[in-house]
């Protein structure tokens, strides 16, 4: 079993690579549990799986430079973009799959923090369609 530290990860929105800004990223899917459960069953709960989504949270590190982060996120906001996101920014393989798909962004935090903090935003982004995996 090979363990591994996330050191380089890749995150792109609408096809641009946003690693330089992101230090987390987080892909998480999940089924609707949808109970089918009949006398038949024993007195035992029975279930299926139903709608599939997911979900895409970023913290980014905020650049307001020209052509910087946040000229790249705001005209994005509110539209469905595609993402992808792997393990190392290195080329897709089995032991570095990718995960791609569309997201909504539905939200962005241009400002976000206090006295003394870094400029940094959290944000999550609902899955739309399908989200899929590739080794190659």
């Amino acid at each position: 079993m090979a363990f591994m530290v996330l050191t380089s990860e890749y995150v792109a929105l609408s096809g641009t690579d946003l690693s330089a800004y992101a230090n987390k990223a987080e892909l998480t899917v999940e089924v609707d549990e949808k109970d089918v459960t009949t006398y038949g069953s024993a007195g035992w709960k029975q279930v299926i799986g139903g709608l599939k989504s997911g979900g895409l949270a970023i913290e980014f590190k905020n650049d307001y430079a020209a052509a910087a982060l946040d000229s790249i996120l705001w005209p994005l906001f509110g539209t469905v973009v595609t993402f992808e996101v792997r393990p190392t920014s290195a080329v897709v393989g089995t032991s570095n799959p990718k995960w791609t798909g569309s997201v909504l962004i539905k939200e962005l935090k241009p400002i976000q923090g206090g006295v003394g903090d870094e400029a940094s935003q959290s944000v999550s982004f609902p899955t739309s369609g399908a989200v899929t995996r590739a080794t190659a």
